[in-house]
């Protein structure tokens, strides 16, 4: 799982954690039943807001719904899952983006990727997906080779970047490929009016994911000497805050250009959630449950202590067959769905179950069934 959109159950409340958790496990069946077991790997928090888009624009009906079987992601329990155009869309859309991070991780000889006959067999994993994706994507009337030709030109823009290059110049690609997948869901929903105010809200999404991963990455990259856009462009943390902010902002204002027939649990993710994944991001806020102090250092875990002495060294990314593996051990032991917190498979950054329990303050503050609630401008 990955992605910057990772909510709080006790935010969401029971109405909609239920229905995020139908669109997840939507795109996780919808990649199976199309793609194969395997692609089930690159199920992802992000993808499956094009899922909670295409539904949030039509009516609901009973055929939008089905009973899945036992998954160890949810306790060996059942449960309604979403069915349909959009999540095979968002899975048509995550196979294709998962095939460049694939390739990029040969690129850069990751982890056992080093050696040639891993690499090979990963090329060949990449060429699969891109061509299942593109397959998808031609049933549902959306061509993926946008994706593909964004994923090709970030390399180039990347070895042309340098100090005073605009930092929105390296997240173009990123924007032009989210902006034509969330688009596309108007077209499925059939709401043509749709189209433009979501390919702007597409567009600075994202912006914001790209920002976001090289805030979360900045140190690390540091570190092992990996290219970052924030530390090529010479671009401070300050000014990647305000493009955020702005990022945000914007991605609210096209929402509400926007009409859908029940647009509550998008209205949440993309509207209140990526302002808590800015947060998280900058370290200007967390979660009462972490263990971890505003300075930044380990506290003492149930007493709200600060803890004292350096921190521990960061632990470099995972390969991406190492990081497979560890997906799978975290699907089979469930704590991507209950644990309070784990290391995430591949970018081994700190992750929360999705579905755990939580009881701190500053998750009850907004159910949100409108924006009355919680005084926000949007």
């Amino acid at each position: 799982m990955f992605g910057i959109v990772r909510p709080c159950g006790h935010r969401l409340g029971d109405g909609l954690k239920a229905e995020w958790m139908a669109h997840l496990c939507g795109l996780c069946l919808a990649l199976r039943s199309d793609h194969g077991q395997f692609s089930r790997v690159v199920t992802n928090y992000d993808g499956l807001i094009v899922s909670v888009l295409t539904e949030a624009q039509t009516q609901r009906t009973a055929g939008q719904r089905r009973t899945a079987g036992p998954c160890p992601l949810r306790g060996m329990r059942t449960a309604p899952v979403a069915r349909g155009e959009g999540a095979r869309l968002a899975a048509a859309v995550s196979l294709v983006l998962a095939s460049a991070k694939v390739r990029d991780h040969v690129a850069d000889r990751d982890g056992l990727l080093k050696r040639r006959p891993l690499a090979a067999a990963a090329r060949r994993v990449a060429t699969g997906w891109d061509r299942a994706g593109a397959r998808t994507g031609a049933e549902l009337g959306f061509d993926t080779a946008v994706l593909v030709d964004a994923v090709d030109r970030q390399p180039e823009i990347e070895a042309l970047a340098g100090p005073g290059t605009s930092l929105l110049a390296v997240t173009e690609p990123t924007e032009t490929a989210t902006a034509a997948a969330f688009a596309h869901t108007a077209v499925l929903a059939g709401r043509p009016g749709n189209r433009e105010p979501l390919a702007e809200a597409g567009r600075l999404f994202g912006r914001l994911a790209h920002l976001l991963d090289a805030v979360e990455d900045q140190e690390t990259d540091a570190a092992s000497g990996a290219w970052n856009p924030l530390t090529a462009t010479g671009t401070s943390r300050a000014e990647a805050r305000r493009l955020a902010d702005d990022a945000v902002h914007g991605i609210r204002v096209a929402l509400r250009d926007a009409e859908f027939a029940d647009g509550r649990l998008a209205h949440v993710l993309l509207a209140h959630e990526l302002r808590i994944s800015v947060d998280r991001a900058f370290g200007t806020a967390a979660c009462g449950h972490a263990a971890h102090n505003s300075q930044g250092g380990q506290g003492v875990p149930g007493s709200g202590l600060p803890g004292f002495g350096p921190e521990p060294p960061k632990p470099g990314r995972r390969g991406f067959w190492a990081g497979c593996a560890v997906f799978a051990g975290l699907c089979c032991t469930c704590k991507l769905c209950c644990a309070e917190e784990y290391e995430g498979p591949w970018s081994r950054k700190k992750r929360e179950g999705c579905c755990r329990d939580c009881d701190c303050d500053c998750c009850s503050n907004c159910n949100c069934d409108g924006c009355d609630c919680c005084g926000c401008d949007c």
